[in-house]
């Protein structure tokens, strides 16, 4: 049961390449058919050599042999051509579907599953199941045409002779069912043990220059040389399930051959069958060797793809948290007038934002600022809906946010999160990255208004400078400068920077602020920032402590009330103040 619910979902997948399927079943029968044609051919041969036989017929024999041989080779080619094809075309298919399932997940998703073990089904176990579609399939078709059509030729000769060689078959099929259980249960370990080295392998390239700059190389190998040794050690546990398994199949089929090769010797003596008839029914037998020992490949390919195929299915059947509901209106544009409503918000129970009333009128500039852990990002991160709101009511422009098509909220929407990411491709890929069409003016004044236009000029290869992977040539400063540049490109509607002058220096913000305040012109903006400077000409400046806005007002009016916000604004002064000495 737990093999059909994880491959009951290739179905559909199959269904859509029936006809080269069914293609590849006809194929698979004139291979078949081929073979069997071999042994007949060779029981008139040696019943025609006992008589007499001209060398014209033997000749007439060898040739119809390699004939047959020839077009069984070209029927095997064809078969094989259609199902292992079928079998590449559903991994792409399935290999899409994949990725575009985790393109729809909620970002807390990615908070709960590794990036190396997504990386490792989206692989290794994808491998398994094109294998088990493609080899899997096509020995499963060879097993079952070559076994029903032998056996049928077998119990034509002589059926009482048939009986006798099939009484090892029994056996056969008690140990297939105990092998394939067991073979189930451990590759499926061996798959998650894969994950978890990938897992490791990735976290470890990915900080690799904290790992240099702790001095950790060492502890790094040991603690890979251990996950490795994991990993041998359980394909080591599946080796020794699946390594008598083959030997097994051929202790019986020699047991086989021995009650052939005394029942059908006494037979030939008593003239009951002749010569040529027992070499053909050999010959048949030495046939069922391989689809029996096929059968158990088949066995193991389906036990790794229904695992491997399972694993995919946790990924493929969660349902995303954040998605167009139905009663999503027609929509294109969004104005950017925002309006919380008692909104509250909890990670795991954990109650991260407390009654949160705003209003947040279009072309607004609005500054948040407040300690660490306060709610500042999670605030802003239930605007474009990469959280969702489970308590009061987010509107924009009067509209529920739910019912804001996802597509339309976002384009309309320029974020710049805390921790700045950018993709192994150019300076110039990385700011145009979302936008629909490349417009050369757009992206001169984006670079402009973030002052990151001069130093572009002073690289080698300007906007074709290759940032190497998360931006790893550029600095700090000109990442956050990179990924503004990428949000206003866009003109959204309402722009979000959260913490994006934390790596920028004084200076160069102001001037980033001062070009910015002609954009911010007809479009809301919300800034998150620790840094005083950063929002202190904003329209408006909320203060978050513990999640609940705790004051409110214009840079001025925060001063003059002695609060938290008088004793940051007193602080940064002081040590701006420190600094200059």
């Amino acid at each position: 049961m737990r093999i059909n619910n994880n491959l009951a979902r290739l179905k559909t997948y199959l269904l859509r390449h029936k006809r080269d399927l069914i293609w590849g079943v006809i194929f698979s029968i004139g291979t078949n058919l081929c073979a069997l044609l071999i042994p007949y051919v060779l029981r008139y041969t040696i019943d025609g050599l006992q008589t007499v036989i001209s060398k014209e017929t033997l000749l007439l024999y060898a040739l119809l042999i390699v004939s047959i041989s020839i077009m069984g080779g070209f029927f095997r080619y064809l078969m094989t051509r259609r199902i292992v094809g079928v079998a590449f075309q559903i991994e792409y298919e399935l290999r899409n579907d994949l990725f575009s399932h985790l393109q729809k997940l909620s970002l807390s998703y990615f908070h709960k599953i590794k990036t190396g073990d997504i990386m490792a089904r989206a692989t290794n176990d994808l491998k398994a199941v094109r294998m088990l579609l493609g080899p899997g399939i096509r020995n499963l078709l060879n097993t079952i045409i070559m076994g029903t059509a032998a056996i049928a030729f077998m119990l034509v000769i002589n059926s009482e002779l048939a009986l006798y060689s099939l009484i090892p078959l029994p056996v056969l099929t008690i140990a297939v069912a105990i092998f394939s259980s067991r073979i189930f249960r451990r590759f499926k370990k061996v798959q998650e043990q894969f994950s978890n080295i990938s897992a490791g392998v990735q976290e470890n390239l990915s900080g690799i220059r904290v790992v240099k700059a702790h001095a950790q190389e060492e502890n790094e190998k040991r603690k890979f040389k251990q996950l490795n040794q994991e990993y041998m050690n359980k394909n080591m546990s599946l080796a020794r399930i699946w390594g008598p398994f083959f030997p097994f199949i051929m202790l019986i089929f020699g047991i086989g051959m021995i009650i052939v090769l005394w029942l059908g010797g006494r037979l030939v003596i008593t003239e009951r069958i002749s010569l040529g008839q027992l070499v053909q029914f050999n010959g048949y037998l030495m046939m069922l060797t391989w689809p029996m020992m096929a059968l158990g490949f088949v066995i193991n390919l389906v036990q790794r793809g229904s695992a491997s195929m399972g694993r995919l299915m946790e990924i493929l059947e969660q349902v995303p948290e954040i998605q167009d509901g139905e009663w999503t209106q027609d929509i294109n544009i969004i104005e950017g007038e925002i309006e919380f409503k008692n909104a509250s918000f909890a990670y795991d129970k954990k109650m991260i934002l407390k009654n949160i009333n705003l209003k947040i009128a279009k072309g607004m500039t609005i500054g948040i600022t407040g300690p660490i852990g306060s709610g500042k990002s999670t605030l802003v991160n239930l605007i474009p809906r990469l959280l969702e709101l489970r308590q009061g009511s987010l509107t924009i422009d009067g509209i529920e946010i739910k019912t804001i098509p996802l597509k339309v909220l976002r384009k309309n929407i320029g974020y710049v999160p805390q921790e700045t990411f950018l993709f192994s491709e150019s300076l110039k890929e990385n700011i145009v990255y979302g936008l629909e069409d490349f417009d050369e003016a757009k992206l001169r004044r984006a670079v402009s208004i973030s002052a990151l236009d001069d130093e572009i000029e002073r690289f080698s290869q300007r906007y074709e400078t290759p940032v190497g992977e998360r931006g790893v040539t550029l600095s700090g400063g000109q990442k956050q400068r990179t990924a503004i540049s990428r949000a206003i490109i866009r003109e959204p509607k309402i722009l979000i920077l959260d913490d994006a002058f934390s790596s920028v220096d004084v200076h160069t913000e102001e001037k980033i602020l001062k070009q910015l305040g002609k954009f911010r012109k007809r479009r809301t903006c919300i800034l998150v920032a620790h840094r005083i400077s950063t929002i202190h000409d904003a329209d408006l400046i909320l203060v978050l402590k513990d999640g609940e806005i705790v004051e409110q007002g214009t840079h001025k009016e925060l001063v003059a009330k002695g609060g938290i916000y008088t004793n940051m604004y007193r602080q940064q002064r002081l040590r701006e103040e420190l600094e200059r000495i």
